[in-house]
């Protein structure tokens, strides 16, 4: 199947699938097309890979044709208007089931439903049971109402997309905005003027907690920053007003209580790509500086035991070996035995000294 059929057959079902809001008008085309060509049946028809599709219609009993048996079918191969003045002494039709059975159509004209993308979808068509034929005025009408048809339903279309759209939209806002509330770091969005445009529930409970200060969309940081800070919080929203993202820690005590944040201040943009704001988030990391701290005062006190054990502790093992070297070297050959076991004991604490000395180390 050629590529151009299979995405005119994507625009059939897209149409086939739409809630029409415009019925009456599209069968007031219907109506007015069989008034100006003077026939019992007019249809607007649709044609996907295997049916023939009778969305709007007059005077007519089926909803769906086999594609093969669809006049309209041979109309969506060109542009221009077809018509048949008799289908008995045509070949294309004398033996189709449509004439030789009901409906009996021996009359037909069809003008191509045909999109903006060039894709003919359908037809616009007018049927009788006697043999007839149309004016070059008539066939013109036929046109300008297959056309007037397309339009509308491009419309209904076009507004189904649109509705799609926003319940896409709407969706996701609705994920985002879950997201966004039952997320522990607190969440604050700026306009270029400092005042606030939306935040979540943890910056406005901290806010309430830390300042007594309601949190509402329109009013201005320097109504909840505290003052201490406020310079340095303009500061660095300027600079992601200029387009630049600054990350830095901090210490805040509020009340008793000291908390370190992790901020980022970003800019805002919309979909232009332009800064309309500032992006400000804080996430609560006390409890890592704290254990970073608990672990540097570890290291700090391991580093005090190494000391010890390799200084203090070391001293008077060296010390006994020296004296254990100088009774050797004075000649004490009656107590040679006890110098050797002496001097074997203290080479042994050494050693193991030694050895607690580098564990320690290796836990620095």
């Amino acid at each position: 199947m050629l590529q151009q059929e299979i995405e005119r057959q994507e625009a059939v079902n897209r149409l086939l699938k739409l809630q029409i809001s415009k019925e009456q008008e599209l069968q007031s085309i219907v109506k007015l097309a069989a008034e100006i060509c003077g026939t019992p049946t007019a249809l607007i028809t649709l044609i996907d890979e295997n049916t023939q599709y009778i969305r709007f219609k007059q005077a007519f009993d089926f909803d769906t044709t086999p594609r093969q048996d669809a006049f309209c079918n041979h109309v969506i191969k060109h542009d221009a208007v077809m018509v048949v003045p008799d289908a008995y002494q045509d070949e294309r039709f004398q033996n189709n089931p449509l004439v030789t059975g009901n409906p009996n159509i021996r009359f037909y004209a069809g003008a191509p439903l045909s999109t903006k993308d060039g894709y003919n979808l359908g037809s616009l068509c007018v049927i009788d049971q006697v043999p007839r034929d149309l004016t070059i005025d008539q066939q013109q009408m036929l046109k300008i109402l297959s056309k007037q048809a397309i339009q509308v339903l491009e419309f209904e279309a076009s507004i189904q997309v649109l509705k799609d759209q926003f319940e896409q939209a709407k969706s996701m806002e609705m994920k985002m905005r879950a997201f966004f509330e039952s997320s522990a770091s607190s969440h604050l969005l700026l306009d270029k003027e400092y005042r606030v445009l939306t935040f979540n529930k943890a910056l406005k409970d901290f806010i309430k907690k830390a300042y007594d200060v309601e949190l509402e969309v329109g009013i201005s940081v320097h109504q909840f920053v505290e003052e201490a800070y406020i310079a340095d919080f303009i500061g660095f929203c300027n600079v992601a007003l200029a387009g630049r993202t600054i990350r830095h820690e901090h210490l805040l005590k509020i009340a008793e209580r000291a908390i370190w944040c992790r901020i980022t201040y970003e800019p805002a943009r919309n979909s232009d790509g332009e800064i309309v704001g500032v992006s400000y988030n804080a996430r609560d990391i006390t409890e890592r500086v704290e254990n970073e701290q608990a672990s540097q005062a570890h290291k700090a006190s391991l580093n005090r035991i190494a000391f010890i054990q390799s200084h203090e502790l070391r001293r008077p093992v060296a010390t006994i070996k020296g004296l254990l070297d100088l009774l050797e070297m004075d000649g004490h050959v009656d107590q040679i035995a006890e110098l050797s076991l002496m001097k074997k004991s203290v080479n042994d604490i050494d050693r193991k000294i030694n050895q607690i000395v580098n564990y320690t180390t290796a836990l620095v």
